[in-house]
């Protein structure tokens, strides 16, 4: 967990600016918050609300990013006011937390801004339990929200929009289908009946603190797909919540609310949030745990059997997750692992395709910003075969396999990457071995595609030209990413009956 954080690499010092900004956009909302005269459970209403509009906006151009954090409160404030109106009809409000919470899973078939409204609707209704919010208290927590929603966006598009020298990446989406054979509704009506066991249970663990559970199920639902994804995710939850109840014990209950030190250990907390979400879900939920452990020391609330019952709500909303994806509607993770793949190598082929147009003389082609979308869908594949490589997976055989995949996609995005920057440069000279490179690889994509037979297969490792003298460094690259893709067809094809990712 230590290296996968702190050696992982961060190309661009990406994390590290978004992780950065996040810390100057929250801190600046809850500034404001207090400035204005805003109480306590506003200003944290405000913090959660600016939070959540830098972390889950996520769409592919900074105009669209603009739109959709705009759109924020319209989905989360109308959510708010019936929360607060509930707040004494406990059914009405269950019912109604797991309508939201079925509605903001289904919401991800529209893509990244379905996804962001759909996570920003619920976790305003699970703070509103959070924070027992009433309807008296609206007017302020709608003034905290629309103001930290601004506060935040100010940094994000005026003082630091590092995305604007970025290129733009089509943030993939999962397989489509219709009804209950898209992933998306299938994934609503899990999560909506694995909120509700983990509703259940929770309130016989406490009628104070049962949204954790229900919150719990909910964050292993996001951004998981297949069954396998989601097992590993409540794990991955589960571990992150132990390691932060045990830094809770020797940070979170000493400072009892502090002030100064309460804000160095947020921001610490949101840092580290941000920067460890892309490479390690566990750490994540660690700086999470922290950081409402001490917001609880902050609400005068915090105490070791609230840190205890943290741990086991979190548990059952895991629980409830992972009996919904085995029992209700199963998305296998070989369907969603070979999709990932099959996305992942369509866009080698155009990688390809844009650098010999490129190499050719072209002006308007450029490879840039496919090997971006490259590396969002390898990031993907990962997450897809996290499930057969993680240490605890019994499958030895397909685990070496599943590691055989990701070394070889990591090749071939790194030999993209480097065509891509060698193609950018204007003195690059056109080259007829180029050409002809460019074109054996895109044939091997075609190949792997095809799931040809073993005899085609030979083929495919036989176009690789061991023998040129590689004098030019892009014909170097493609000569390594022919390599690599020949290679690939092993894992992926050597067992018909029992695919990587079954």
């Amino acid at each position: 967990m230590l290296k996968r954080v702190f050696v992982a690499p961060d190309p661009g010092r990406v994390r590290l600016r978004f992780a950065s900004r996040a810390v100057l956009g929250i801190a600046l909302a809850v500034a404001l918050c207090g400035l204005v005269g805003h109480s306590l459970t506003a200003a944290i209403t405000g913090g959660l609300a600016a939070l959540l509009a830098l972390f889950t906006v996520t769409d592919a151009t900074v105009r669209q990013q603009a739109v959709t954090t705009a759109l924020l409160p319209a989905a989360g404030l109308p959510v708010l006011a019936v929360a607060a109106v509930l707040h004494d009809q406990p059914v009405a409000r269950d019912l109604v937390f797991l309508a939201v919470m079925g509605a903001g899973v289904y919401a991800r078939r529209w893509g990244p801004r379905g996804h962001s409204l759909g996570v920003f609707a619920f976790m305003t209704f699970f703070a509103a339990q959070f924070l027992h919010t009433v309807p008296r208290q609206l007017p302020e927590l709608y003034a905290a929200v629309l103001l930290s929603v601004a506060a935040s966006s100010t940094v994000r598009f005026g003082l630091w929009c590092y995305e604007r020298r970025l290129p733009t990446v089509a943030v993939p989406t999962a397989q489509e289908g219709r009804g209950l054979a898209r992933v998306t509704t299938r994934q609503a009506v899990q999560a909506t009946l694995g909120g509700a066991f983990a509703l259940g249970l929770g309130q016989v663990l406490s009628d104070q603190r049962w949204y954790w559970a229900v919150g719990a199920t909910w964050w292993v639902f996001v951004n998981t797909t297949s069954r396998g994804e989601t097992l590993v995710r409540g794990f991955r939850r589960v571990l992150g919540t132990v390691i932060g109840i045990a830094a809770g014990f020797l940070v979170a209950i000493p400072l009892d609310g502090a002030g100064a030190p309460t804000a160095a250990i947020v921001a610490v907390s949101v840092f580290g949030i941000f920067y460890t979400a892309a490479v390690s879900y566990s750490w994540m939920m660690f700086f999470v745990t922290v950081m409402v452990g001490v917001l609880y020391g902050v609400l005068g609330v915090l105490n070791a059997s609230l840190l205890w019952l943290r741990v086991a709500e979190t548990a059952v909303g895991a629980l409830g997750a992972v009996l919904a994806v085995l029992v209700i509607l199963p998305v296998t993770t070989h369907a969603v692992t070979d999709a990932w793949i099959r996305k992942a190598l369509r866009c080698v082929h155009a990688c390809a395709a844009e650098a010999a147009e490129r190499l050719a003389g072209s002006l308007t082609a450029d490879p840039a910003p496919r090997v971006a979308e490259l590396e969002v869908l390898l990031g993907r594949v990962r997450l897809s075969l996290a499930p057969l490589v993680h240490p605890l997976s019994p499958l030895k055989a397909r685990k070496t396999r599943a590691r055989q995949v990701l070394v070889l996609l990591d090749d071939c995005v790194r030999e993209v990457r480097g065509l891509a920057s060698i193609a950018a440069d204007p003195a690059a000279s056109h080259d007829a071995r180029l050409s002809a490179a460019c074109s054996r690889v895109e044939e091997a994509v075609e190949e792997l595609l095809r799931q040809e037979s073993r005899e085609e297969r030979g083929a495919v490792r036989a176009g690789v030209q061991p023998g040129v003298v590689l004098d030019h460094p892009a014909l170097a690259h493609l000569h390594g990413l022919e390599r690599a893709l020949a290679d690939l067809a092993t894992p992926l094809h050597s067992s018909p009956r029992a695919p990587v990712a079954a």
